[in-house]
């Protein structure tokens, strides 16, 4: 064998033994959820360090776009919610609605035990037939237990079933200190949630399904009850009455039981900032709409809502292992945060801080790195980079053919 022979083989052998260590070493694919939760971004009691306080046994303030806490008192402590738990069974209602699970003209009939419900009502009668969309109001409005335990039944079979489905979601949202025995919110053994939880499921609700505004924001309306007594129209008036005492109030839920005190979960919107302030425990109904503004003032007052439509520009990742060298990639989500500084675009600087190594198989969407924002020293937050499609894992003949294109 010649010499220029032998020489060729070593180089060849060389790149393809190269090429074929990085086809088959192993890494384990680092992902994360594009979405930062709630949880992420909880901040420290600013508010009572500012010398704010609030006439409330138990309070949080949270902006809804990024999940930032802006002001909390006693926000985990676990206490029974009332009707503020029908927060939840609206979210398992618009999930099911955008499943196409269900419709909004989806006719739905009422059980005797969902006509038995005590408490707030509309007065449904048993076998009588109302719209899923009649019923959303009938629950958002007016907060109707025997209406909302008929979407349960509708939903799930029965309300066990829907309640079992509440606990799951509540879990899946990061809500610690929350366990639901009901679908409505009477007193029940067992029955309980926190304010920073209730702030969870209030942001999904608002953030993911934002026409539950069309109901919450409703004043007064009427359906029409249809017996075998014959029809009658009955009045809906709304239970939050921040709604008409409170510039850009949204909604989104009262709740009063003897156990509870009278919680509400008040949603507000102005100048691009929504907030959630919710507020557990207070002695009467004037003192819950007065904690609530007063959060809802605070935050407003204090905080910013600085968003960034247009970052950065991305170059594709080099790829180790992969049926390609590189893969392209894009932000998986708009930069937002909340700060109480007026933020000079000029004065910010972004990091851009990609893995290393990125090994294939790459799965569309799969976390890559995150690019990071600083003003004035101090971190405000990052957004994720994430793989734009998918990539699998180069086989021998790959690596075979790569090899053959190096030489």
């Amino acid at each position: 064998m010649s010499f220029a022979v032998k020489k060729f083989l070593c180089i060849f052998l060389s790149v393809f033994f190269a090429l074929f260590s990085l086809c088959v070493s192993s890494h384990d694919a680092f992902y994360e959820s594009n979405a930062q939760t709630a949880a992420e971004t909880e901040t420290e009691n600013r508010g009572e360090a500012a010398g704010f306080s609030v006439n409330a046994p138990c309070a949080l303030v949270m902006e809804a776009t990024t999940g930032t806490v802006l002001y909390e008192k006693d926000a985990d402590l676990e206490k029974p919610p009332a009707s503020v738990t029908k927060v939840m069974t609206l979210l398992l209602i618009f999930e099911a609605l955008s499943s196409g699970q269900i419709t909004k003209k989806d006719v739905v009939t009422v059980s005797e035990h969902a006509a038995s419900m005590g408490g707030s009502q509309v007065f449904l009668e048993a076998g009588e037939t109302q719209t899923v969309d009649t019923m959303i109001k009938c629950i958002a409005v007016a907060s109707g237990n025997d209406a909302c335990v008929a979407m349960a039944e509708h939903l799930a079979g029965s309300e066990d079933a829907f309640v079992s489905k509440m606990n799951q979601r509540a879990a899946e949202l990061g809500m610690k200190h929350t366990h639901f025995v009901n679908c409505c919110g009477l007193d029940a053994d067992g029955h309980y949630t926190s304010a920073r939880d209730i702030a969870l499921m209030s942001r999904e609700l608002i953030t993911r399904h934002p026409q539950i505004f069309d109901y919450t924001t409703i004043w007064m309306e009427n359906i029409t009850h249809v017996t075998r007594r014959g029809s009658s129209e009955f009045g809906l008036t709304n239970t939050n009455k921040l709604l008409r005492q409170y510039e850009g109030a949204t909604g989104l839920k009262t709740g009063s039981t003897s156990k509870a005190g009278f919680c509400l979960s008040a949603t507000a919107t102005r100048n691009d900032i929504s907030l959630i302030a919710v507020v557990m425990g207070c002695s009467n109904s004037k003192e819950r709409i007065a904690a609530s503004a007063s959060l809802l003032d605070y935050g407003f007052s204090l905080f910013r809502l600085f968003t960034e439509e247009k970052p950065p520009s991305l170059s594709p990742v080099t790829v180790q292992g992969g049926t390609d060298s590189r893969i392209a990639c894009k932000y998986g989500a708009v930069f937002s945060c909340v700060t109480t500084k007026e933020i000079d675009k000029e004065k910010l600087t972004r990091k851009l801080r990609i893995q290393k190594p990125v090994i294939a198989p790459i799965k569309a969407g799969q976390k890559l790195g995150a690019l990071e924002y600083y003003y004035e020293g101090e971190k405000l937050g990052e957004i994720p980079v994430i793989a734009a499609t998918s990539m699998k894992k180069a086989t021998y003949g790959d690596c075979w053919r790569r090899a053959f294109g190096a030489l």
